[in-house]
């Protein structure tokens, strides 16, 4: 078995967490987002990154709005939906859980040897 697919896997499935706490901070630009996801060591690319929020756009998750750029072309700024706080919310609570039961198994490895 491969190391690196299960530690892609697993930044995989909180890639969508991760996305959604930063832009609950207020309006943000994709490449924001990217720059950040990359230099938390959670890999991400342009080709991941745009389909998700297409994604939690379309479940009402998401909204963004165009913004003039004077460097170039108008820039999407992404934000919350009162759902997607609503969402967000839920999410943190089952992160909560899992940090708690996984750092209880962990724990009982550690102890036992």
């Amino acid at each position: 078995m491969n190391i690196e697919n299960t530690q892609v896997q697993m930044r995989k499935g909180i890639l969508e967490f991760c996305i959604l706490h930063i832009i609950a901070r207020g309006e943000v630009y994709a490449s924001d987002m990217l720059e950040e996801l990359t230099s938390a060591k959670i890999m991400v690319v342009e080709g991941t990154l745009y389909p998700l929020l297409t994604r939690l756009r379309k479940a009402g998750l998401v909204d963004y709005k165009w913004v003039e750029s004077n460097s170039g072309p108008p820039r999407k700024y992404y934000t919350l939906t009162e759902e997607g706080t609503s969402f967000l919310s839920g999410l943190d609570q089952t992160w909560e859980e899992l940090v708690t039961s996984t750092g209880r198994i962990i724990s009982v490895n550690k102890n036992s040897k």
